[in-house]
Order: structure tokens, then sequence, then C-alpha cells
């Protein structure tokens, strides 16, 4: 047994042991999280009851080999904003292209973003990168204080020693790097730019938690949504609030499909009238199809060694699905015929990232379903991808009034400002094949220090 699992089983024990059985540690967790915002209509915004550890050496090994993947990743944005033939097959739309090529201020082309990655058995894979404001920064901070400090954790912590992650400093410190060579010196007004929500959920409270946190930094801020935006004599404005630098949590691709190319917000944007953070560059790599451009070596066969060793050793497999021939491990195969015979071994996912398109796991499905939904992606922007090895573990979660153990997916979340990681998340979910999952939600992620 590792230290790692032999630290986990003794967290585990602690909390059925007399102490805390009774779970009024949990009572008064949830009061804490209540009284910090932790708590949406009624449900907390995450069930769990511990953090997910992680070795120093694991941290350091997916510190290191995403900073690798971001630099990669912004030298094959930089390519394609310069080749017209590589943008388009990132599948953007005309708006997202004009908004791409558009000069954003400042030099940075990805102020902060995150990789999505699967730890497992000392593998690891990426999934994912999301180039917005990063998401769950906040709620992940906030609750490692929370976790930290309660009783069994106090108890933990006196034979094991960890650290906590934290993300926010650099989040602030990266929005106000890209504000100074914007060529400002005053402290700017902020905006957290969020799509107004119809109904409140647990996911929907973090963008006010960054609001606040703002504000006790000294900042004016305000939450607004982009319906909310006036834009007069270079000033862009929510009522009386004028905006000089805009924290964007807001996809583009969702952006300008609501609203066309005169919102105030892109007239702003191309007066350099407000700074946006991150720029709608950065949005060319938030399309799962630069994973495809990654994985083709014939464009990185002049990276850096160490860049194409992380592409190939950690990065799936990527194509757009398309009616075409591709290369596959040196040899050419139609990419449908392809895709029909290797169900079992592959995923087709959105090109956007959207809750209104599904994910398809082929080997979740039979022939017929799967050549159904080959149909639909040649249709839509989808990519197929290698399956990859989904990391698992056991987390103990609060359900009706008892405590239960629960095997979890676990996603962990790299988040990096201006390329370098300073912190780490870890979303844990029970996916269903169809993509739906009851128990999910954001946990603290805490580095195990070896004995």
């Amino acid at each position: 047994m590792t230290h790692l699992s032999e630290a986990v089983a003794r967290y585990h024990k602690l909390l059925e042991s007399e102490s805390f059985r009774d779970l009024g540690w949990v009572s008064e967790l949830r009061q804490a999280m209540e009284s910090r915002g932790l708590i949406v209509s009624t449900r907390p915004v995450s069930p769990f009851l511990r953090p997910n550890f992680v070795a120093k050496r694991q941290y350091d090994h997916l510190t290191k080999d995403s900073e690798v993947l971001f630099s990669a990743i912004n030298r094959m944005k930089k390519a394609a904003l310069s080749n017209p033939q590589l943008l388009a097959r990132m599948e953007l739309l005309p708006a997202e292209k004009m908004l791409a090529n558009t000069d954003p201020g400042y030099s940075e082309l990805t102020s902060m973003s995150t990789l999505e990655a699967s730890m497992d058995n000392g593998s690891m894979h990426f999934l994912n990168y999301q180039a917005t404001a990063p998401f769950g920064v906040v709620y992940s901070e906030i609750l490692s204080d929370l976790i930290y400090d309660c009783e069994p954790m106090k108890e933990f912590r006196k034979k094991h020693k960890m650290a906590k992650v934290s993300g926010l400093k650099y989040f602030l410190q990266a929005a106000l790097k890209a504000w100074k060579e914007f060529g400002q010196k005053r402290k700017p007004q902020i905006a957290v730019l969020e799509f107004r929500q119809p109904f409140p959920n647990a996911e929907s409270n973090e963008h006010q938690l960054l609001a606040e946190y703002l504000r006790k930094a000294g900042y004016g801020t305000e939450v607004v949504s982009p319906e909310q935006l006036e834009y007069k004599n270079g000033v862009l404005r929510r009522g009386e609030f004028t905006i000089d630098l805009v924290l964007r949590r807001v996809n583009a691709q969702e952006f300008v499909i609501r609203y066309d190319l005169e919102q105030p917000l892109v007239r702003a944007y191309r007066d350099r009238a407000v700074c946006v953070v991150n720029n709608f560059r950065a949005e060319i790599a938030q399309k799962r199809a630069v994973f495809e451009l990654l994985t083709d070596d014939t464009l990185t066969s002049k990276f850096p060694a160490v860049e194409r060793k992380v592409i190939r050793d950690m990065v799936p497999w990527t194509r757009v699905v398309r009616a075409t021939d591709t290369n596959w491990r040196g040899n050419t195969v139609d990419l449908p015929a392809y895709i029909l015979a290797n169900r079992e071994h592959l995923v087709m996912r959105p090109n956007d990232e959207t809750a209104e398109q599904h994910t398809y796991i082929g080997a979740t499905m039979d022939d017929a379903s799967w050549e159904r939904s080959l149909k639909t992606a040649i249709r839509n922007p989808y990519v197929v991808q290698e399956k990859t090895t989904v990391a698992t573990e056991k987390f103990p979660v609060q359900l009706y009034g008892g405590l239960e153990m629960k095997e979890m997916q676990i996603d962990m979340f790299a988040h990096a400002y201006q390329g370098k990681v300073q912190c780490a998340s870890t979303y844990l979910s029970t996916a269903a094949p169809s993509g739906f999952s009851s128990i999910q939600g954001i946990v603290p992620t805490f580095i195990l220090e070896s004995k």
C-alpha cells in the first residue's frame, strides 16, 4: 500500500470512529459553507466530505507536463492566427474568426486557462482545454479553507503533512498584468461577465463570490450580463457603473450566436476602449479541434522535443469528424469507416463544450446507435478521440442523513496564469453513459507530503 492510499484509508477510518460517527461535524461544515456562499438553491456546491489527496510527485508531474502542453497550445495558436488554412481546421464561426483577428491591446494570447486531466495508476491524459476565466478557482479555494479546518481533518493532520493549493491571487495578478500592458496604470473598474441565469443552480454563484473577492482587494467590481451593457462616447458601462476591465466567463461561440458584432462589448473591444481577459483570441484553442492539430505530426515536427513527447504520451489521438482520409499511426485510413470499425476504442465529443450536444462513448453503445451518432457528428462540429482510462476512487458523501462511500470519477484541472500552473481543482462525478450525474461537485485538492 502506498503512502497516499494509506492516508486515504486512515481518513476514512477516522470518519467511522466514535468521535465523528454522529456527523455533528458535517452539520457544522454545512453551516460554514452556507455562511461563505457555498449553498445554492438549498444544495451545497460539493456534497463530498474529504478532499482529493494527491502525492507531491503527482502534483509536480501534473504541473510540469501541463506547463509543457500549455506552451505547445500557445505555439499552435500563434501558427493558426498566421495561417488561414490551420484556422479553418478549428471550425470557428465567421464571427469568432473576426474576433480572433482583432488585436486585444496586449500580447498574451491566454492570460488564464485550464487543462482537464485524468491521472490513473501513474499515467496521465489531458482531455480538454478551457480558455475562459477559470471556473472552480473560487469555490475550490473557499472549500480548501473549510475542509482544512474541519474536525476530522484536524485529527488527520496530526500524522499527515499536507499543503493546500491557492489560485485567486494569481488570477488577479494575471488580469492586472494584461491591464498594465493594455497601457493603463490606474486601478480598473472590473466587470465579471456572465450570461444571465434563468434559474439559480449549484454552479451559478461563483461569479458573485469572485466579485466579492475583487471588491475586498480594492477594485470596484460588478457582475454583469451582456444585454446590460451600453457603449457610448468611448465608454462601456452598465447603468452608472463604468467598465475598464472585463473578466470574460462566457464562451465565445455562445456569445456570437446570441449577439451580433454591433453588441456593445464587441464595439468597445474593437475600439480598445475596454480590456477583455481572456481576450477573444484565446478562444481559438477552446475548440477540441486544437487536439487534432496537436496530434498531427506534420504540424508539430519542429516543436521542441519535450512538447512533442507530452503530446505523444498524454494527448489522445483526435480528429474532427468529417468525410475524409486521415493518418492513424502512420497509416492512411478513411475516417468514417475507421470510426465505425473501432467503436469500443473511441469517443465522439462536441467541438465546443456545450450542454446541448451529447458526448458519445462507443464502448457503451451498440453498432446501430454508434452509426446514427456518427451521422450526427458529421453534420455538426464534433471530434473523435481515442478513449482514455478514467480515474476513480471512493469518496464519503452524506446521503439521507448518513455517510456513504461512493465510487467517483476524478477529473483534475490544472489552472495556469500566463502559462504557469499555480493551482489545481478537482471535479467528481458519477456520470452514467448518458452523461447525467446525480452526485457531482468540486472538492479541494490537497498535496500530501511524503513521510
